[in-house]
């Protein structure tokens, strides 16, 4: 399932939202510029190893996409959910949200992975804290989603709250699931900064009031 749109309505221009899709495209397109070699020593030098692990690379891993699928999937998935929570709270503290999202999603990453020797890049930890928030403030919207059925491919208009509820239970037993396996090394899909990043969006939500205007919005209803 691919979601397209929310449905629910947009009063400002999302201007941090499209800033950071820019920011992430840009340095992609550098990371397109390099040889293998250099693009190794960049996710080495900048990515998360939780083993040997930089404070600093929990900060600068969300910038970083190991391909095209992986970078459009994510700004696909900022771009549908970042807007409405960017026009809650306002920008600047939206930008706060979610770089305080990325930032537990990684710390959750590495407590769940602490001898792994393999780096871990991607915006989806800081995207999974929007989602989560976007469950918490707007769970009756509703998601016009891309779902492939046996061999074609047809939209349709999903609730938020159950399109987010499964796509976390997915992380989640994913996650689980892969500590049970024989051969867990902590590679593939970062499950669990997907997981961490999900529940501190839930979370963070609370202590970030939306903007005046919302405020007032909540207190006629």
């Amino acid at each position: 399932m691919i979601p397209l749109r929310s449905t629910e309505r947009v009063y400002a221009p999302a201007v941090i939202t499209g800033i950071l899709i820019a920011v992430n495209t840009i340095v992609f397109l550098y990371e397109e510029t390099l040889s293998q070699a250099g693009m190794e020593r960049l996710v080495m030098t900048w990515g998360i190893v939780p083993d040997r692990l930089q404070i600093a690379t929990l900060f600068t891993s969300m910038f970083l996409h190991a391909g095209w699928l992986h970078l459009i999937g994510n700004m696909l998935y900022l771009w549908v959910f970042g807007r409405n929570i960017e026009d809650l709270l306002g920008p600047a503290k939206f930008l706060v949200f979610y770089i305080l999202c990325g930032l537990a999603s990684a710390v959750v990453h590495v407590i769940f992975n602490a001898y792994s020797p393999l780096p871990t890049i991607g915006a989806s930890g800081a995207i999974a804290g929007v989602m989560g928030a976007y469950l918490i403030k707007f769970p009756r919207s509703r998601i016009i989603t891309l779902v492939l059925f046996f061999f074609f491919f047809t939209t349709l208009d999903i609730p938020a709250a159950l399109l987010l509820v499964f796509w976390f239970a997915m992380q989640f037993f994913s996650g689980f699931g892969s500590i049970g396996s024989a051969d867990y090394t902590g590679g593939g899909t970062a499950w669990f900064a997907h997981i961490g990043g999900f529940l501190a969006g839930m979370l963070l939500i609370k202590l970030f009031p939306p903007r005046k205007r919302w405020r007032a919005w909540y207190d006629s209803e």
